[in-house]
């Protein structure tokens, strides 16, 4: 789902000894079904979203009839409930500083014991995680965890991550386990269930492709490594090791290898199919026979060939049983999610790893390969015949804004990034699949054989894995606006129920500020960019509480969507977007003026009483404008920070209160940002905001995500900040929680928090909260009982939780006139394209932020771009950078790619520039 971090941390150095973690997952953690209660009074779930990012791995325990798993890419690892078919998710302990294993690469559940289970942790194998990967092990089926750091990363969230599963468990000697790992790290393996790991020496190839070798960007040059490890059954007894072991390694020429001595020695397969890189490895125990689906790339964005083969064990030939043959033009896709039915191993089913356009394809046989069908055919262009229905009300705003389809495109798609497809092994009518989005199934597969039409419907309950980014309570009917990542966001008029539509009236790919009119919260205003393709506006205003919306219209330069803010009297709106100056429109969006004193890009807000004061923050400096918006002046309080992660509000009722977080502490102000006094107890600040009073109080309640006294937690005060109260506990952690938090203004005691993968948690209190303290006691501090680390290796102390990085500096450089230069390759097929961009910047000085623009003449459409802002306007198509590549020292580069469409021809752009100069285009 998401290329980028939402959130880059601080180095570290090291790694860190094996944890003994007694916290448990929590509950089923969502506002609709039982909740999980804290020992501090408040019940923990989360609102309702419903999936909306990628599962790349769903894993049946082969011994135990509904005992299922899912792990995502940001968002942890989930086990379904059969009783009450939701998700019941298992890292919520995971804490701030560790925010890194909730990225979960592999999961393996055991079918000997299946009350144990293991994850492969850790989000990025780059600089921008502080961590080492780990293996977490459980004996209650993720209730509680026990873990073993290793000595290298784990990338959860790095290209390839559906590729799988690299984490096995031996069917005959469940002591015994595989990992295969990134970065030339090799094959590992453990004999003591998980506790210790080392690696298999004998193991010949830790695996050579990348996504490009030769990017200046590290997340794209990744060893992706040893993919998958599968079993032969056959080949041992009940309480031995498994002699015959099946290792498929991202390596287009030597990519499946083989043990038949349990892993002592190693050879590659015989005869093996060349050219691609295997994603999945499935073998059929009864029949013998190892199936194994390729891609040209390791995914999961991209694949424009692939195939399918068959090895026969005992007489060693591979054959091919690809859906279609590799000359076909009909093929502009590779495969993945593969899967064998085991209670009729004769059928098998695959899916076309990425397709874009018109939508994925799933395909089935039932003889093992030698015929197959589709889930849907061409029934003279554009219609098409379908193999199935779908029901969506479980997640209505799976439309994405749609409300017609465009032939041949569905208003719902089937997926997108389709990397796990599981028939149930105990039920040839189960199967479950993961998208980008979501998560499907079907109760009926058979019908698929006998002309019927498998019916489809969403299987997401309880799963919740967006990154969120802003958000905003309201008073009245109105229960929260949020901003996410990816899906734009949502008006929430009850938190239990899933929206019926994500923002639409412009539609906005990720919505990174919104704000209401405190005094008028029918006015509303959000500012967001776009995904993929474009925006009609960056800006958006309504004044119906959301049921309804209109496009603003845009300063001049505007390239991304920064923060804004609604006056109380929703009279004024101030912005601060990217690529130009703070504006201020009295006209609802409709104009803009340029407001002064304050610098570009600055975080802006509003006080919530006077209709004419605004506030701003940037680079260490705090400012205040009386006049609603014209003008700021520079406070003169210091000791902030000048840089890393800082939030601030204004407190509803109280005119010129401002509390302000940033990474050295929580900060308040009575008069307007004049003056700040700084909090005692708060090492750390995270997000800050508030909620309806305290019967009998004033005030209203004041949460935050900081730490206090070394205790990193949610944190309230009824009293103005006199005392604290944590009311999370250490199983109800959510990693990084430093992006948002806000209370309700209706329902003392509920807080709306954050997350960057795990959705908005809300918290409810029991109304019997323990007594508050007044110094230095912010709760119990964590003990995690330290275990002698069985992997011998240096040892890490985190140093500092990560800071986000919401956009280009608030002090970037202004775009000189630069010398660049545009080296541009893709891949066509016969309707559409892969284009990789790399953009190197020539002049003698840094970029803090750029705007590239390709100009095509044959009509070339853009549909989804990564490690950029896309969009397009006639023949342009626009890549703005991400938050963390913006910056271009000189002679550096940035690799950059989207997909495309055509209708016939596609050649390559006619000029590049950029931020308006020529480049050399090649």
């Amino acid at each position: 789902m998401r290329v980028p971090p939402v959130i880059a941390p601080l180095a570290v150095a090291g790694a860190v000894a094996a944890l003994v973690l007694g916290a448990a997952s929590g509950g089923s953690a969502t506002a609709t079904a039982t909740a999980s209660t804290a020992a501090t009074g408040y019940t923990w779930g989360n609102v309702e979203i419903g999936g909306g990012g990628f599962v790349p791995g769903i894993v049946y325990n082969q011994g135990e009839q509904g005992l299922v798993y899912a792990r995502t890419d940001i968002g942890g690892a989930y086990r379904l409930d059969p009783a009450t078919e939701r998700w019941i998710p298992l890292l919520d302990h995971v804490g701030w500083d560790e925010w890194s294993y909730t990225g979960v690469l592999s999961l393996a559940t055991d079918a000997v014991d299946p009350d144990r289970v293991y994850a492969a942790v850790g989000t990025y194998t780059n600089d921008w995680d502080p961590l080492n990967g780990a293996v977490l092990r459980s004996s209650d089926r993720g209730e509680t965890w026990q873990r073993t750091v290793l000595p290298f990363k784990v990338g959860g969230n790095m290209p390839g991550r559906g590729m799988g599963e690299r984490l096995q468990i031996d069917p005959h000697d469940n002591r015994v386990l595989y990992l295969g790992t990134e970065n030339g790290h090799g094959l590992w393996r453990s004999t003591d269930r998980g506790v210790s790991w080392s690696q298999v020496a004998g193991f010949p190839n830790p695996g050579t492709y990348a996504q490009d070798p030769t990017s200046d960007n590290s997340y794209l040059t990744q060893n992706q490594g040893v993919v998958w490890v599968t079993f032969d059954p056959m080949s041992g007894t009940a309480g031995s090791p498994t002699r015959t072991i099946y290792v498929g390694v991202a390596d287009k020429e030597n990519n499946v290898y083989r043990s038949t001595d349990a892993g002592a020695t190693w050879q590659r397969v015989p005869g093996q199919p060349t050219g691609f890189i295997p994603h999945k490895g499935v073998y059929d125990a009864q029949g013998g026979q190892l199936y194994v689906a390729t891609s040209d790339t390791g995914g999961p964005y991209d694949g424009a060939k692939g195939q399918v083969h068959r090895l026969d064990a005992a007489t060693g030939t591979w054959t091919d049983v690809s859906p279609l043959p590799l000359a076909s033009e009909d093929l502009y896709y590779g495969f993945s999610g593969l899967t064998v039915d085991r209670q009729d191993p004769d059928t098998i089913m695959v899916a076309s790893q990425v397709s874009w356009w018109p939508d994925v394809v799933v395909f089935r046989s039932t003889d093992r390969g030698a015929t197959w069908t589709r889930i849907w055919d061409w029934a003279g262009y554009p219609a098409r015949s379908l193999r199935y229905t779908m029901d969506y009300s479980a997640t209505p705003w799976i439309t994405m804004g749609a409300t017609t389809a465009t032939e041949p495109e569905p208003l719902v798609k089937l997926g997108w990034m389709t990397e796990s497809l599981e028939i149930d092994p105990f039920d040839s009518d189960a199967m479950l699949y993961g998208t980008g989005a979501t998560v499907w199934g079907t109760d009926n597969l058979t019908d698929w054989d006998t002309g019927g039409k498998i019916d489809l419907t969403i299987r997401a309950r309880g799963i919740e894995e967006t990154a969120v980014l802003d958000l905003a309570a309201p008073p009245g009917e109105v229960e929260l606006y949020s901003g996410l990542g990816d899906l734009g966001g949502f008006v929430h008029t009850d938190i239990t129920r899933v929206p019926e539509s994500i923002y639409t009236q412009p539609v906005h790919g990720s919505v990174t500020g919104v704000d209401f009119a405190q005094s008028k919260p029918a006015t509303v205003v959000r500012v967001g960019h776009a995904v993929d393709g474009e925006v009609e506006s960056h800006v958006a205003v309504s004044t119906t509480s959301g049921a309804s919306w209109w496009a603003g219209q845009e300063p001049a330069g505007v390239t991304s969507s920064g923060t804004v803010a609604m006056s109380a009297d929703g009279g004024r709106i101030v912005w601060s977007p990217q690529g130009t100056g703070v504006h201020v429109s009295t006209t609802l969006g409709s104009s803009w003026t340029p407001s002064t004193g304050v610098p570009a890009q600055a975080q802006v807000e509003s006080d919530r009483v006077s209709p004419t004061t605004f506030y701003a923050y940037a680079a260490g400096r705090f400012y205040t404008s009386t006049d609603g918006g014209a003008s700021f002046a520079a406070s003169a309080a210091t000791g902030f920070p000048t840089e890393g992660n800082v939030r601030f509000g204004a407190v509803p009722g109280h005119e010129g209160h401002v509390w302000l977080a940033a990474e050295n502490g929580l900060y308040r102000s009575t008069d307007s940002g004049t003056s700040f006094t700084k909090l005692p107890g708060f090492d750390d600040g995270g997000a800050v905001g508030f909620g309806k009073a305290a019967p009998g109080a004033t005030y209203p309640a004041v949460y935050t995500t900081s730490q206090r006294d070394g205790v990193r937690g949610f944190f309230r005060s009824t009293d103005g900040g006199s005392t604290w109260l944590r009311i999370n506990d250490d199983e109800h952690r959510y990693a990084w929680t430093g992006a948002a938090i806000t209370g309700d203004p209706d329902v003392f005691g509920r807080v709306y928090v954050g997350t960057n993968g795990r959705g908005i948690v809300v918290g409810t209190s029991d109304g019997a909260a323990p007594t508050p303290t007044p110094s230095t006691t912010a709760g119990p501090t964590p003990t995690p009982t330290v275990t002698t680390d069985p992997t011998p290796g240096p040892t890490v102390t985190p140093t500092a939780p990560p800071t986000p990085t919401p956009g280009a500096s608030p002090t970037s450089t202004p775009p000189p006139g630069a010398a660049c230069s545009v080296r541009y390759t893709a891949n066509s097929w016969s309707t559409g394209f892969t284009a990789a961009v790399r953009l190197t910047h020539g002049d003698n000085a840094t970029l803090d932020g750029w705007t590239l623009r390709l100009t095509y003449a044959d009509g070339q459409r853009l549909q989804q771009g990564w490690s950029a802002d896309w969009s397009q306007r006639g023949p342009v198509v626009t890549a703005t950078n991400a938050p963390w590549n913006g910056r271009l020292t000189p002679g550096a580069s940035v690799d950059v790619g989207f997909n495309g469409t055509h209708t016939g021809t596609s050649t390559p752009p006619t000029s590049a520039t950029l931020d308006g100069t020529p480049c050399a285009l090649s």
